[in-house]
């Protein structure tokens, strides 16, 4: 065999121009792969809102998120925010033109379904920046382009969707402060192997999840992000242990022990 034979493609993406620290505001809205990232954040001991009021897949509910958010809650300042795209297709309910976040099962019947363009896409998501850096100006958005494919548009629908996504969001990138992240990519092109894929062959598996959030650490986390995460593992490991003896007294000097060390980690760690 030959010496140095690669059988993947390695995506080189770099430093982000940005190091996400502890104890600040993150925000994480999109679709279901953005729960998958958020998820990952709070098992690290991040203090994250993910799509609070639904997953997301389109600009404009992205946008309406943003909008809802930053209106309901005056101390929502985030730091960092996350937001992934899934599709650009959208529906607007017949009777009054608006684009809906969510058909709530009502009949088909109701909606009219459109596809954004490249151009309405991209306004969306300026306008999402714009509301979030009058918030906060040092603000860091990130966007991200959902890997998980949909079938009920025909594959080659899904990639045209796709695309139209990634040229917005190409565009938006150049905006202050706001940053593009290869989730995509890195599905379609590095992992790009079905055992890196669930059971529908359509969204990615736990271990690609998992793979994509070593690359996103990688790629913006600063040092003092990385020492925060090896502090938490043991007390999170030692707070889900469940124990044979839970009322043994040598049980209870570990939990007390454990609660102490939380506290002071949280002490140490307060969100600002």
């Amino acid at each position: 065999m030959t010496k140095g034979m690669e059988f993947r493609t390695k995506i080189d993406i770099g430093k982000a121009d940005f190091q996400l620290l502890p104890c600040k505001q993150i925000l994480l809205v999109g679709s279901c792969f953005a729960g998958e990232i958020g998820r990952r954040f709070t098992d690290n001991g991040f203090t994250v809102t993910v799509n609070p009021y639904g997953t997301m897949y389109n600009p404009a509910s992205i946008l309406h998120t943003v909008e809802r958010l930053l209106q309901a809650d005056a101390a929502m300042q985030p730091q960092y925010v996350f937001l992934t795209l899934g599709t650009n297709h959208v529906y607007r309910l017949k009777e009054t033109g608006q684009i809906v976040d969510n058909c709530e099962k009502r009949p088909a019947a109701l909606f009219q379904e459109e596809q954004l363009s490249v151009r309405v896409c991209a306004d969306y998501m300026a306008e999402a920046v714009g509301l979030l850096t009058t918030r906060n100006p040092a603000v860091q958005v990130v966007l991200t382009v959902s890997p998980i494919r949909y079938r009920k548009y025909g594959y080659h629908g899904s990639q045209l969707s796709k695309a139209a996504l990634l040229l917005a969001a190409d565009e938006v990138a150049e905006m202050q402060n706001v940053s593009y992240f290869p989730a995509y990519e890195l599905l379609m092109d590095e992992l790009r192997d079905y055992r890196f894929y669930a059971s529908d062959m359509l969204h990615p598996s736990e271990q690609a999840a998992d793979y994509v959030w070593e690359r996103l650490v990688d790629w913006c986390f600063s040092s003092d992000a990385h020492t925060f995460m090896d502090e938490w593992r043991p007390i999170q490991s030692a707070l889900q242990h469940r124990p044979f003896h839970p009322d043994s007294e040598e049980y209870q000097r570990f939990m007390e022990q454990m609660q102490a060390r939380l506290r002071a980690f949280q002490e140490k760690y307060t969100v600002r």
